[in-house]
């Protein structure tokens, strides 16, 4: 199980990497679209085993998650474990706002994974979750083909598609 704090993209960069996600289907390489029919290109801005969704939003309340911020993906990475993702450009703007969420989320009780908190987290937008390893170098060069992408964030959620939750923020 792994839940996460989405922050959802606009319509064209929706749009764009879905196509991104249709070829590689196309070419043999499960994408994020095949893995779970909720799915819906994102970047998490946090993720755990379980997060609850009501004490998320409670220790988020009045604070406006993600909307209207201005990403741009810039380049694709792979990390260990065959995931192959897009990633997203360090602005201060996006790692000023991550750090908010963070603190909010840990003075609420909402603990994260490590590896998604400040000064650790890699913004990205993931691609595929087991990108088969003869495959990975052509998956790369196929995200880089729709690359630069850039994106507004039009909302959040706190979601946990292996138990069908999808919590507004």
């Amino acid at each position: 199980m792994v839940a996460a704090l989405e922050l959802y993209l606009d319509v064209d960069a929706t749009r764009r990497v879905r196509t991104l996600w249709r070829a590689l289907e196309e070419e043999g390489i499960p994408t994020l679209g095949s893995l779970h029919q909720k799915h819906r290109p994102h970047i998490s801005l946090a993720a755990a085993r379980t997060i609850d969704p009501d004490a998320a939003a409670k220790a988020l309340d009045g604070l406006t998650v993600g909307r209207g911020l201005s990403l741009r993906m810039d380049f694709a990475g792979q990390f260990v474990g065959r995931v192959l993702w897009l990633g997203v450009t360090m602005t201060t703007e996006l790692m000023e706002h991550h750090r908010i969420v963070h603190e909010r989320l840990s003075a609420g009780g909402v603990e994260v994974w490590e590896h998604y908190r400040p000064g650790l987290w890699v913004p990205h937008c993931t691609v595929s979750m087991r990108v088969p390893n003869p495959m990975m170098a052509p998956a790369i060069r196929r995200c880089l083909e729709i690359l630069p992408l850039t994106a507004t964030v039009t909302g959040a959620a706190i979601a946990d598609h292996a138990n069908d939750i999808a919590h507004p923020l």
